[in-house]
């Protein structure tokens, strides 16, 4: 792999990953390695996703040395490529989160996705930091299913199965509880009853147009003023389906001078004829979601709602209902936006309607930002819960790349992925001199317990990349070959000059596959062939100087891997 970089950014990587070794002891990170590299050579940020195998390898090698060299050799090596990175002062990692404060007695947090598709990264958010807090303070965890809307954002009813298997698959834990809110519209339906009948909110019959001008100008809307009487019987007349969608909504009563705009008399409940894939045509009036969250935090005592810093309005309007009903709010804390580039911009009405038009084989498909495609092509979710984590609680808004996410996932799984080789444009030759019958590889370096791999080089022939094709090169592992007069020849078994490593097949132990990369909107699917040995469907293995892929198919008939990252 060096091979494919200049020798100043080989040096200036090998600099940045024996100085965070330093720092952590022996415990240096790719993902910071990576980052301090790329502040000082934003010449290379193009090239970031490239750069995580040279990283990892230095990051490896680096730990490695501090534990069997010791801190001072490792010292002595950074004064040698540069003497003033020794000097860093060492940083203070953050382990975990910061506690929460105003703790009660018991704990609570929720997650309260739409069941509209399963958890994407983005939701894995929510996920990973509430269940994080639950878990600090011996809490619970709440997984709400917040599927009051049957026409924006209509429910699966696939996706509730589908999101318990994220959350248990991203946390290694169930929820505590588990909350549909389909199945507690009498609860609703009671306090929205409550609510106007101490005249704490009214029936309005405005068009959308109008009552947007009356919010406009601070002005109260005719119906304002209805008496508890005429507003109950407007809302028996929107239960029982005398009113049409869109005639009628139920606002909660604020201020109408307020200055937010959002918070002057805001809507709480609608008209909805569209069937709810849960309980059909029972409701024909449905709760939004600002007034269906607020109560349901209250019933399930919430202490603490985490969420991002774009729904602050909607905590300012449950307020004012908590007001109303003489309740207390729960603490809160924002996050800011993440902007993970590289990981697609699709929302799950995008992905879902691509899965429409089979556009995308599925919401696994490995084009999308889904947890189950991430699961498929062999995330270790620890990686995922790691970033989150590390991100923490703060209203800054970030921009971060993907990249980031699968340094810190390679760094995770290579200690447990076997090392196989793929050849994806080969050409074949034929290599003469004292060539062994056969070779016997470790499956991993650095693990004994993962066995080894027996390749038979009985015909002499290998199978190299076309773009390694010189007159001088190292097959990895075996020996240096020269091209001498037409015929390649085995020279020395040791490496005993530069000339460029590559990794290769033997002919007799080679079978054909397919490898599936996500190529941003297309799906590449690649004719390989590939080291024949054992591997188990789920399998993630390590392509040398490729990357990392999990095994879909393995059979006599049948091979396929699918492209994790690099």
């Amino acid at each position: 792999m060096d091979d494919a970089w200049d020798d100043e950014t080989i040096l200036t990587v090998r600099k940045y990953a024996l100085q965070n070794a330093l720092e952590y002891d022996g415990a240096g990170q790719v993902g910071s390695t990576l980052g301090r590299l790329l502040a000082e050579r934003q010449d290379l940020r193009s090239r970031a996703k490239d750069l995580s195998s040279i990283v990892r390898d230095e990051v490896s090698r680096a730990n490695s040395l501090i534990h069997s060299e010791g801190a001072a050799s490792v010292r002595i090596l950074i004064e040698g490529i540069d003497p003033e990175a020794v000097q860093r002062t060492k940083q203070t990692k953050r382990e975990g989160l910061k506690p929460l404060e105003n703790i009660s007695d018991e704990i609570v947090l929720r997650f309260a996705p739409n069941p509209n598709g399963p958890l994407s990264i983005g939701h894995a958010r929510g996920v990973v930091i509430n269940h994080e807090y639950a878990s600090m303070h011996d809490g619970k965890m709440v997984l709400r299913f917040d599927d009051t809307d049957t026409i924006v954002k209509p429910p699966l009813k696939d996706a509730y199965e589908w999101i318990i298997e994220d959350y248990e698959w991203l946390t290694g834990s169930k929820p505590d509880i588990i909350v549909r809110a389909s199945e507690r519209m009498p609860i609703y339906l009671k306090y929205a009853e409550k609510m106007l009948k101490k005249n704490a909110g009214y029936v309005c019959e405005c068009s959308a147009e109008d009552f947007r001008a009356h919010r406009a100008s601070k002005r109260a809307c005719p119906h304002r003023g209805r008496t508890t009487e005429e507003n109950i019987d407007a809302w028996e007349k929107m239960l029982d389906g005398r009113f049409s969608p869109g005639d009628a909504v139920v606002r909660v009563l604020t201020d109408m001078s307020l200055p937010n705009p959002a918070l002057r008399d805001w809507p709480a409940w609608r008209i909805q004829h569209q069937a709810h894939p849960m309980v059909g045509n029972t409701y024909l009036a449905w709760p939004l979601l600002d007034f269906q969250s607020a109560i349901e935090d209250h019933e399930q005592r919430v202490t603490h709602i985490i969420r991002g810093k774009d729904l602050m309005d909607s905590t300012r309007k449950q307020k004012l209902l908590y007001d109303h009903l003489g309740w207390k709010y729960p603490e809160t804390l924002y996050w800011g936006r993440v902007s993970i580039h590289g990981s697609g911009s699709f929302s799950t009405s995008e992905i879902r309607r691509g899965i429409e038009t089979r556009m995308y084989s599925g919401w696994d498909d490995p084009r999308v930002p889904t947890l189950r495609s991430m699961r498929r092509k062999g995330y270790n979710p620890s990686a995922l819960r790691s970033f989150w984590i590390d991100m923490g609680v703060t209203q800054k808004d970030v921009s971060v790349a993907m990249e980031s996410i699968e340094a810190s996932n390679a760094a995770s799984i290579d200690s447990t992925s076997r090392r196989i080789s793929l050849v994806i444009d080969p050409a074949d030759i034929d290599i003469k001199g004292d060539v062994p019958s056969e070779i016997v590889l470790p499956f991993h370096p650095d693990d004994e317990e993962a066995g080894v791999r027996k390749i038979s080089l009985a015909s002499s022939s290998v199978i190299i990349e076309k773009e390694d094709l010189t007159d001088s090169f190292r097959l990895k592992e075996l020996a240096n070959v020269d091209l001498m007069e037409g015929i390649f020849e085995i020279g020395s078994f040791e490496r005993d000059d530069g000339r460029p490593i590559i990794h290769w097949l033997s002919a007799d132990s080679s079978v054909t596959c397919e490898l599936e990369i996500a190529n941003g909107n297309k799906l590449d699917i690649l004719k390989c062939l590939v080291e024949d040995a054992n591997l188990k469907i789920g399998e993630v293995v390590q392509l040398e100087r490729k990357g990392f892929a999990r095994v879909e198919k393995w059979s006599a008939n049948s091979r396929k891997l699918l492209w994790l990252h690099r």
